[in-house]
């Protein structure tokens, strides 16, 4: 009976030792070849924000008379979950007939720079990405009108920040925001991601985005057939650079704590609401609901769009934002 509890003693020891130590065996290398700048290419532009540089797509508003030029209203475009500024190719110019455009790639994400240690907030959090819109925001539009525009997730952070950040924005444009459906990462777990063998092996982890977000892509458009290699292109562009994977594991790790959803009714700024009416990634209806439930909040439902309507159906999106900007009283 004790030889027996020995050997199984020493077997449970050695997968203990196993499991501390074959982690750091395993090699996790990236599948990168360029620096964040040079995936970006030459003709491109990054703000310093929170320390980072932040990659920014500037389209100059198109002023017709010199009066119009004076202190634009300035749109600030946030891209959703695995996407960049390529999601608003369509749409900057023509929202350039209204002021400044800068669309701007969230840290994880596109060819903003993907630091692994920081001072003070973390970039990649919830908090850390208001601090970096907060900066942009002083940079592109001090003492001018802001606009945020926000896409599915990056809908939802122009929202958190619309809501804690009270007379700093004019309106609000949402495109399938994930408001109803983000309420940020559960605080009790958090601890999981500093194990350090599951830290070393996270990238590794995460690195099936590369094929998994060509699904999501996918599914995120009504008529699949206008998914086009330079579509798919666009998106992969940012899977060049080095250590996208540790990026996109610090993404993951990150904290987030959205309470927008409990404080719609603070919001009192006009807002537009828009999706497609067959968008499965962020549903119809939850977009229809978050309408009743902002008093004064404008919906447009484009047909024969899916998660992306910016993309699939920019015609009928800046359809919307047109008739939106003609309701304000300017």
């Amino acid at each position: 009976m004790k030889t027996a509890l020995k050997i199984i003693s020493r077997v449970l020891l050695g997968l203990l030792v196993a499991a501390l130590i074959v982690p750091f065996l395993i090699p996790v290398e990236t599948s990168g070849t360029k620096t964040y700048q040079e995936a970006a290419g030459s003709a491109t532009s990054f703000a310093k924000a929170q320390g980072i540089d932040i990659y920014t797509d500037i389209t100059e508003f198109d002023c017709q008379t010199e009066s119009d030029c004076e202190n634009p209203p300035v749109f600030i475009l946030l891209h959703g979950f695995g996407a960049n500024t390529f999601s608003y190719r369509f749409v900057s110019e023509p929202l350039s007939a209204y002021g400044d455009v800068i669309a701007y790639d969230r840290p994880g994400f596109g060819f903003t720079e993907r630091p692994t240690s920081w001072e003070g907030e973390n970039p990649y959090g919830s908090a850390g990405n208001d601090l970096i819109l907060d900066e942009l925001v002083a940079e592109y539009a001090s003492n001018r009108e802001v606009f945020l525009v926000g896409h599915s997730a990056g809908g939802t952070q122009a929202a958190q920040y619309a809501v804690d950040n009270p007379g700093a924005v004019t309106g609000l444009i949402l495109i399938s925001p994930a408001i109803l459906t983000t309420g940020g990462s559960p605080s009790g777990f958090n601890w999981i991601y500093s194990i350090p063998q599951l830290d070393h092996l996270g990238p590794l982890l995460v690195s099936s985005i590369a094929s998994s977000g060509m699904d999501l892509l996918d599914r995120s458009w009504f008529d699949k057939s206008k998914i086009t290699d330079e579509i798919k292109a666009g998106y992969r562009a940012p899977l060049e650079i080095i250590g996208w994977e540790e990026g996109f594991w610090e993404f993951n790790r990150a904290p987030r704590s959205f309470d927008v959803k409990e404080r719609l009714s603070e919001i009192k700024i006009p807002i537009l609401l828009i999706t497609g009416d067959t968008d499965v990634v962020v549903a119809t209806a939850d977009t229809e609901a978050l309408a009743t439930m902002i008093e004064g909040s404008s919906l447009v439902v484009i047909p024969n769009s899916g998660h992306l309507a910016q993309e699939e159906n920019p015609a009928e999106t800046m359809k919307a934002i047109d008739d939106y900007w003609m309701s304000l009283s300017r």
